[in-house]
C-alpha cells in the first residue's frame, strides 16, 4: 500500500522545491521538473526502478543525493539504468548491455 501522507512528506523533502510545490508545475523549469518526477519516483517503493540518466540532474550535490537513494539505500533492487555515460555504467551495474546498430553486446 502506498501512504499518501508519505508519498508528500518524501517529495517536499527530497525534491528540495520548497515553496515553489504550490505553483503549477507549468511553471517548473526542465530541472525542477525532474527533481519532482525523480521525488515522486523514489517516495513508492518498486522491486525495479527505470533511470534514464535522471541523475544528471540538478547540481553535484543534489546528483550525489540521488545517487545515495538510489544506490545505496535501494541497493537490493533490480535497477534498469539508461546512461550515455560508460563511467556510470561501470560505476553502477553488475550487468550491461550495449545497443550499437541495433545490435545487442553484453558484459
Amino acid at each position: 500500500d502506498v501512504d499518501p501522507d508519505y508519498v508528500t512528506r518524501f517529495t517536499t523533502e527530497f525534491s528540495e522545491l520548497g515553496d515553489y510545490l504550490y505553483e503549477p508545475v507549468k511553471k517548473y523549469s526542465s530541472g525542477m521538473k525532474a527533481r519532482l518526477a525523480f521525488a515522486l519516483s523514489l517516495s513508492v517503493e518498486f522491486d525495479c526502478y527505470l533511470i534514464d540518466e535522471v541523475i544528471a540532474v540538478g547540481d553535484s550535490r543534489f546528483a550525489e543525493k540521488c545517487k545515495y537513494e538510489l544506490f545505496e539505500k535501494r541497493k537490493d533492487r533490480s535497477i534498469i539504468l539508461v546512461s550515455h555515460s560508460p563511467s556510470a555504467m561501470k560505476s553502477y551495474c553488475d550487468n550491461a548491455v550495449v545497443l550499437e546498430n541495433g545490435i545487442m553486446h553484453h558484459f
